[in-house]
């Protein structure tokens, strides 16, 4: 089984003394003296995921340098930002799953959902402080705004059913990309990395979210619940049209007949039907050579750096996903 979040905890432990400090930086940025957001808290911490975006922001601080105080909060910041935006997308997406458990919103209900959110986003917001760098206040600024667009975009397409491939492109860099971008710039910014590298980092991580996005969408059309941890249909169930959606009702004869199948709450021999034709005519294939398309632009972006442990295990990240299994 390829697991990725295997592979993230191995390259974790060799950076075990970084990742230590990022946690418990983590930690006591989250501290409340509200119970009931503690709790909560605590729940997301037991069912914590891959951290990969931690994980970047150090690799990339450690390519050029040495990690700091600066650059454990940068992390902290960055999986605070990730966890709130996944909080409030399951809300949006009225999702009782993540990562195969419960969601908050599942045992919590919404309202308490979109406030732990909240309170997570103003955290995020009200420690950037301690970066003492506008260069890191701006980009986080900016990404905090790029993630909300990129939700409302999907759900503007999803009310319209209208999603090109580049509207696509632009959507899940913004809702994915601009996370993972922030994630690696910010790294070389907290170690004073030069503008050039700064420049590679920031596309290298742009490339790989947008990497991540297809991969996460495939499994929408070939995973196994047990796997992917949401089920799988969703996004069509959704009016989500994501890649291989979009590619089949480009290339399909009767995009009308097609787009009334790809309707909300799409009924199970629907989605069978649906899922056959993504297979069968391309669009399966299509999807992944877009993949490994952006793959090796992202790998291109580090070229730049020398040879090193750090260089080694974002490249081993990005091949990764590609045989990655959710």
């Amino acid at each position: 089984m390829n697991n990725l979040n295997s592979k993230i905890n191995e390259i974790s432990k060799l950076i075990k003394e970084d990742f230590e400090k990022f946690e418990e930086t983590f930690e006591s940025t989250l501290n409340s003296n509200v119970n009931l957001i503690n709790k909560v808290i605590k729940y997301i911490s037991k069912k914590k995921g891959k951290q990969l975006r931690p994980t970047l922001t150090l690799l990339c601080a450690r390519i050029t340098g040495i990690p700091n105080q600066n650059t454990y909060y940068a992390a902290a910041l960055v999986e605070i930002l990730h966890i709130a935006t996944l909080i409030h997308d399951d809300v949006v997406d009225e999702s009782n799953l993540r990562r195969g458990w419960p969601s908050v919103n599942r045992i919590w209900k919404n309202k308490i959902s979109i406030l732990v959110g909240d309170y997570m986003f103003s955290k995020a917001l009200s420690n950037m402080i301690y970066l003492r760098d506008f260069d890191a206040l701006d980009l986080l600024s900016s990404t905090a705004e790029r993630l909300s667009q990129g939700e409302i975009l999907q759900i503007e397409k999803a009310i319209k059913k209208e999603m090109t491939e580049a509207t696509y492109y632009k959507m899940i860099s913004d809702k994915t990309g601009s996370l993972f971008s922030s994630a690696c710039k910010l790294g070389g910014i907290t170690v004073n990395t030069s503008e050039e590298k700064l420049n590679a980092l920031y596309q290298f991580g742009e490339y790989l979210g947008i990497c991540f996005q297809i991969k996460d969408d495939l499994f929408d059309v070939i995973g196994k619940l047990d796997e992917v941890g949401k089920p799988i249909g969703f996004d069509v169930k959704k009016n989500m049209l994501t890649l291989p959606f979009i590619h089949l009702i480009k290339n399909s004869r009767n995009k009308k007949n097609l787009i009334s199948k790809i309707k909300y709450h799409a009924k199970k021999n629907d989605l069978k039907n649906i899922r056959a034709m993504i297979i069968n005519s391309g669009s399966l294939d299509y999807t992944n050579q877009q993949l490994k398309k952006f793959t090796n632009l992202a790998e291109k972006e580090i070229s730049i750096f020398s040879n090193s442990y750090e260089k080694e295990a974002l490249i081993n990240i990005l091949n990764f996903n590609l045989k990655r299994n959710y």
